[in-house]
């Protein structure tokens, strides 16, 4: 039997549809297989084995999970490989994945100093397969920022081994919960940061985007209703003394009655677009000094997530945040590259004059399987991240 090249894609994994935006509660089971390792050429399936086009092309590389847990646990393994102590994490993120919320709130513990990747449990059941399998080859240290914890419980989620050091972040709802993030996230930098993200606790798709950032600079997520800022998040921010409020989303989504009482606790600044797809790609072009991604120029990593799956925001978040760094962009469509992602990339498209070899490059990650995405638009995406000659970048293909 072939070994299987990403041990964290992870084989059977159970997963609580409740989590998955199901409320019936049921438990279904998923087999994800991963390429395998030592196709022949006799075989007529050879490529396909070795997991091409689907996992990986020249500038795409699939995590193809069929559901967040398994994404969070193939992502945590791609840039913690475990293979040796230098490759493995401090500590790692367990958080309760029937929630996207509380997820995303947990997404700023990849960022400096934690540095912890997200795996995701099903309230106190037994772990997932996938992240039980994740979670022994990642074999985390622990982090002397966290109190020297190796793995951080965020919500409600299994007691872990004796052996293991935990320390438990807990609270009445995933409002409060992302509270409590911040502050164990402040204590563990020494000081609070000077910036937060507030994002819409009822819109997810709008939300989705502030994970990769959150990951990659370590300022936190904080929640708020579409006219009405909860107290905890009220709390949270007066917490951080006047700092730098980003809003992501449009007034559809945080109406400027919440904008005016988030005012009193700091300077706010709006990023938007008037759909999560266009939102996303608003972030994506945003700078201020030191806040935002700014990439409005070739050379950079991408992130996609379709916004039907709203946890894989957070189980992908590791991967904004090391390796080619960059921002999470949302699709709504499984089988065609919205027209403002499309342009979006020509934008940013690679080109060269004289020699690929001396230009600077784009790469993507794709993130959930062809239900998430389909291989049609990963081929699309690649032609887009490809560096081409200055004069033939506008004869890029729009659709699939």
């Amino acid at each position: 039997m072939r070994a299987r090249a990403l041990a964290a894609a992870l084989l059977v994994v159970a997963v609580v549809a409740a989590g998955c935006g199901r409320g019936d509660g049921k438990v279904t089971t998923t087999t994800v297989a991963g390429p395998a390792i030592g196709a022949k050429g006799t075989e007529s399936t050879a490529a396909e084995d070795l997991g091409f086009p689907a996992f990986a092309t020249k500038n795409t590389t699939r995590v193809g999970g069929a559901d967040p847990t398994a994404d969070a646990a193939a992502a945590a393994r791609a840039v913690y490989s475990g293979a040796s102590r230098i490759t493995r994490p401090h500590a790692v993120v367990l958080a309760d994945g029937r929630d996207w919320r509380i997820g995303l709130a947990a997404a700023v513990l990849m960022g400096p100093p934690v540095r912890a990747p997200l795996l995701y449990a099903q309230g106190t059941a037994t772990l997932p397969a996938a992240t039980q399998d994740a979670l022994d080859g990642l074999q985390p240290t622990g982090s002397k920022p966290a109190g020297g914890a190796q793995v951080i419980r965020v919500g409600d989620v299994p007691t872990l081994p004796a052996a293991t050091k935990t320390t438990d972040l807990r609270a009445s709802d995933p409002i409060a919960l992302a509270r409590a993030v911040d502050a164990f996230q402040s204590a563990a930098r020494g000081t609070t940061s000077d910036r937060v993200l507030v994002v819409s606790a009822d819109d997810a798709a709008y939300a989705m985007p502030a994970a990769a950032w959150a990951a990659k600079a370590g300022d936190p997520i904080l929640f708020t209703h579409k006219d009405d800022v909860p107290e905890d998040t009220r709390t949270a921010i007066a917490a951080h003394q006047q700092p730098k409020i980003y809003v992501l989303g449009p007034p559809s989504v945080i109406s400027e009655n919440a904008m005016r009482a988030l005012r009193a606790l700091g300077s706010v600044t709006r990023i938007s677009g008037n759909d999560p797809v266009s939102n996303s790609v608003a972030f994506a072009r945003f700078v201020d000094g030191a806040f935002g991604w700014g990439v409005v120029d070739p050379g950079h990593g991408f992130v996609f997530a379709n916004a039907k799956r709203p946890a894989d925001a957070a189980a992908a978040a590791p991967l904004s945040a090391s390796g080619t760094y960059g921002p999470l962009l949302v699709t709504d469509q499984a089988d065609r590259l919205p027209a403002a992602l499309n342009g979006y990339l020509l934008d940013v498209q690679p080109g060269y004059t004289r020699d690929p070899v001396r230009g600077v490059y784009n790469h993507a990650w794709i993130v959930g399987d062809e239900g998430a995405m389909s291989v049609a638009v990963q081929s699309q995406i690649d032609a887009l991240m490809e560096i081409v000659p200055v004069n033939e970048r506008s004869t890029t293909p729009s659709s699939p």
